[in-house]
């Protein structure tokens, strides 16, 4: 008997409860959940949860994200208007009342860029108010919205501040793809201090300064492949090494809360681990990886350290929240995420290594559904992430749940250029979009026809962002290896993606176009061309899937609609999802489930699996318009 079909609402609706943090002293716990079913903030006594109330009461795309404010009743948290990334920045008050709004200007993108445990009342926020290429930094008075100039941006990428919320460093992006930090020169400008050439730029980062801000963290690929963890003297510029890996780039690091020095340093080539520097903290480490709750990382941590809220996930189980009390190595549950999924007949993940062509190591992620106990071939999935800067990682995987589920075996592919895995490995994307990373995913489908886990004739891509156009490419390039692809929110013109980047992108321009190529040279122009799907739209010959949030500030909907426009024109059949009310991705759960909803029912169509049918609510519910190919989807 094939396994049960797993609602989609439990897989793509709102959470129960998600992103748990402690007040900074401890007394109070604040979480997510969904009040009127939008997701807001909700707070309640540490010993009292069961007295929880809601204090934002947002009613369209909901919060997604917020954290405390060192006063210890303020709560901050970003909002956008229908996914144009021009966030605003909010402020609420733990015991009620409305929330403000700290950034009310038009068409301006705000973010919070530092809060201290030294000066409570205010934060620093970076607005791009003046020039919307630059976020110039203010300081927010947080009682009454108080706006003051701290370091107008003449071209940086960002800041580092100290304890005194004072800019101490800054970040600049060099034409040529590289990257500098800079101090201050003592004449009120910059001078250059550390440099990171093109090769290094995307795997080396300053990370924080110490309490006394004499000392600088830094991630480092310099004259090695992994980036490493490094302490560099302010004054003088003597460097030493912390730690190293030869298993992949050094990544999140655990500071001390009082002198900001690391404690702790995670690692991920195949699961995610961290490492511990300091025996301070050793024993915690030990200690959590002793609990059988999975993969685990800090949500929070009290002022006095003494408490951490905990998330842990694994592959077949969602992401779960603990209180972990250090003093008396006591771990209590919080919440689950996704309740409804608990007995659900989740599939286990596996972690497998491919080589590709040229003897690159592509860390992969295989997921089997039941029915492949049969050992037959099973109709395939190929899910390609975004980015392409950002990586597939171990551990429960929505997306590889629903396509398991359905009767898909799933495999995820971490092609050159994914993150995390040294120098070499990102670099090798360069000028490589639509060839040899498209090469990577192709071996990796060969491979899992040689193991007989792929049926060669019942084999999908799909997937968002940079992952919807590798699916394009997918489709153009190699038109008879898959049988259908799924695009969300994928770039098809490379010299239009390029053209339209929002404006704040332009201190990293110069990175997008070493990747793919410089449109101000008749060479990069050849390139860009030459790698747009659009352009081999005439060669796609098998069935198409396309959604688009109307708002997209990174890939805009033209991408989308130029697309549908010259398959048209070659009579070639696409469908076309578009949602009026999103950006990059669907944030709605209403529109999560309507693209859902009509996504694993074009591909039950064209692989054979199973769905859910299609219910006429999930699309009036939700915002979507089926601009194109309504008769290839056969919607109610």
């Amino acid at each position: 008997m094939p396994d049960q079909l797993i609602p989609r609402a439990h897989l793509f609706g709102n959470p129960a409860k998600a992103g748990t943090r402690l007040s900074p002293d401890g007394r109070r716990l604040a979480w997510l959940q969904p009040d009127a079913g939008v997701l807001n903030i909700f707070v309640a006594p540490l010993d009292r949860l069961e007295d929880a109330r809601v204090v934002t009461h947002d009613r369209k795309r909901g919060v997604r994200d917020f954290s405390w404010a060192y006063d210890g009743h303020s709560l901050l948290y970003m909002q956008d208007e229908g996914g144009d990334e021009n966030f605003h920045i909010y402020v609420v008050d733990s015991e009620g009342g409305p929330a403000r709004d700290l950034t009310p200007f038009e068409g301006v993108a705000a973010r919070v860029s530092g809060t201290s445990r030294k000066i409570r009342d205010r934060i620093l926020l970076s607005i791009n108010r003046r020039d919307k290429r630059f976020h110039d930094l203010y300081s927010a008075i947080l009682a009454t919205g108080e706006l003051t100039l701290v370091q107008e941006n003449p071209g940086f990428a960002g800041f580092i501040h100290d304890d005194d919320l004072t800019p101490r460093l800054a970040l600049r992006r060099g034409k040529d793809g590289s990257s500098e930090i800079l101090r201050p020169d003592g004449a009120g400008g910059w001078s250059q201090w550390i440099i990171f050439s093109p090769e290094d730029a995307r795997t080396s980062s300053p990370l924080h300064l110490d309490a006394s801000a004499k000392t600088l963290f830094l991630r480092d690929s310099r004259g090695r492949d992994k980036a490493a963890l490094f302490r560099v003297d302010v004054a003088t510029g003597e460097t030493r090494l912390i730690a190293e890996s030869d298993k992949a780039d050094l990544g999140h690091v655990i500071a001390d809360r009082d002198t900001y020095e690391p404690l702790a340093y995670s690692v991920e080539r195949e699961r995610f681990e961290y490492v511990a520097l300091d025996d301070r903290i050793k024993a915690d480490i030990d200690f959590l990886n002793a609990r059988d709750i999975g993969d685990w990382s800090i949500g929070s941590r009290t002022e006095d350290d003494s408490l951490w809220t905990v998330s842990a996930q694994s592959d077949t189980s969602p992401a779960a929240s603990y209180l972990y009390d250090r003093r008396a190595k006591s771990l209590r549950l919080l919440h689950h995420a996704r309740p409804q999924l608990i007995g659900a007949p989740l599939r286990p993940m596996r972690p497998v290594t491919i080589k590709s062509r040229d003897g690159l190591d592509l860390i992969c992620y295989l997921t089997l559904p039941q029915t492949a106990e049969a050992k037959a071939p099973q109709p395939m999935v190929l899910y390609v992430h975004g980015g392409p800067w950002g990586r597939d990682s171990f551990g429960y995987n929505a997306a590889h749940q629903w396509l398991a589920n359905r009767g898909y075996a799933v495999l995820s592919v971490n092609f050159r250029a994914s993150t995390g895995l040294g120098k070499a490995f990102v670099n090798a994307g360069d000028h490589e979009w639509g060839r040899r990373m498209d090469d990577d995913l192709l071996d990796a489908v060969d491979w899992a026809i040689r193991q007989g886990v792929a049926d060669m004739s019942r084999i999908a891509i799909m997937g968002g962002s940079y992952g919807g156009y590798a699916t394009l490419v997918g489709l153009t390039r190699n038109p008879q290896r898959y049988a259908c692809g799924v695009d969300v929110v994928g770039p098809s013109n490379l010299e239009t993606l390029i053209a339209t980047i929002p404006p704040y992108w332009e201190s990293a321009r110069a990175q997008l176009v070493k990747a793919l190529g410089d449109p101000a040279t008749e060479e990069g122009r050849a390139l860009l061309r030459e790698r747009s799907p659009l352009h081999a739209a005439d060669r796609l010959a098998k069935p198409l899937l396309i959604a688009q949030g109307a708002n997209d500030p990174r890939v805009k909907k033209a991408e989308a609609e130029q697309m549908v426009a010259a398959l048209e024109a070659k009579k070639i059949p696409v469908a076309y999802l578009l949602y009026p009310d999103e950006g990059h991705g669907f944030a709605r759960p209403e529109n999560a489930l309507s693209y859902h909803a009509v996504a694993e029912n074009f591909l039950a169509r064209h692989l054979g699996g199973r769905a859910e049918p299609v219910r006429a609510e999930e699309l009036s519910a939700s915002s979507v318009k089926i601009e194109k190919g309504a008769s290839e989807l056969a919607l109610p």
